[in-house]
């Protein structure tokens, strides 16, 4: 699968499980560290876990597997790395206050 199709599959997998305000936005050109970045939250932390294991249930399905996963005990900021493909699922209040998305002003959301 090439990272657009992951990327899509983790954004159809977030959006399963009723993630507050996803957007994918396109990295190429932006960061040399992943092609996609989809950002999303979830109201409890048991939201943000079930978001996470729909993520990795999907691409598991697909035969593409995490390369590593952080912050899943706690359920407040959790990341997925699929290589080229970065999943940022935040509780709520903790996406406002860290608003990564500013980071990459100029990267585009993909629309799906």
């Amino acid at each position: 699968m090439d990272p657009k199709e992951i990327a899509l599959l983790c954004l159809k997998a977030a959006k399963d499980k009723k993630a507050i305000n996803p957007k994918l936005l396109d990295m190429k050109g932006q960061s040399s560290v992943a092609d996609y970045v989809l950002v999303c939250s979830g109201s409890s932390d048991r939201q943000v876990k079930a978001i996470a294991d729909s993520v990795g249930k999907e691409l598991k399905k697909a035969d593409c597997y995490a390369l590593g996963v952080e912050g899943y005990n706690e359920g407040k900021w959790i990341l997925e790395d699929f290589g080229d493909v970065i999943v940022h699922i935040f509780y709520e209040s903790i996406r406002d206050f860290y608003d990564i998305e500013r980071l990459w002003p100029f990267a585009t959301e993909v629309d799906a």
